[in-house]
């Protein structure tokens, strides 16, 4: 092999590397900004005819500064609220959160089936498993973050990712 071909198979090796430490980040499914980073933001498919779905993600705050989610977007939907859902007096309940979801310092908050969530309101489609949507998460501090929601099956529960 010609020195000029090792080269240029070199120059070939290091820019398949360099794309892929590139394309790591986003293979992650993490957005991020400031301390605010959203961990792998999901939707439940929906049944054909559905027009509500449910919204889901992991809200790191890496911060010393409290913050709060106080608005959320979907491509796919008329509008999105914030839910919450919980069990009083042996009744379930789901009711939309005023003021939004607080995400504390240095620590959490969950949009997980069965607590906080996205109702994901005047679906313009079904939600299929395998697809995604574009979206956005408006902080009060942190601003807004551009996020995109996978589609998990029906009665996926989120887990492993």
């Amino acid at each position: 092999m010609s020195l000029s071909a090792m080269a240029r198979l070199r120059r070939a090796a290091l820019t398949a590397a360099l794309a892929l430490l590139a394309f790591g980040p986003a293979a992650a499914h993490e957005f991020k900004s400031g301390p605010i980073e959203v961990v792998h933001p999901w939707a439940r498919a929906t049944p054909p005819a559905a027009k509500v779905g449910g919204g889901y993600a992991e809200i790191r705050n890496d911060g010393s500064e409290p913050d709060r989610l106080v608005s959320v977007t979907a491509e796919v939907a008329g509008r999105v609220e914030i839910h919450e859902m919980g069990v009083k007096d042996g009744v379930m309940t789901m009711r939309p959160v005023e003021g939004g979801v607080p995400v504390p310092a240095n620590g959490t908050a969950a949009l997980a089936p069965g607590g906080y969530h996205l109702m994901l309101l005047e679906l313009k489609r079904p939600l299929k498993a395998g697809e995604s949507f574009a979206g956005t998460m408006t902080f009060e501090k942190a601003g807004t973050i551009a996020v995109t929601f996978d589609v998990q099956a029906i009665g996926s529960t989120g887990a492993g990712h």
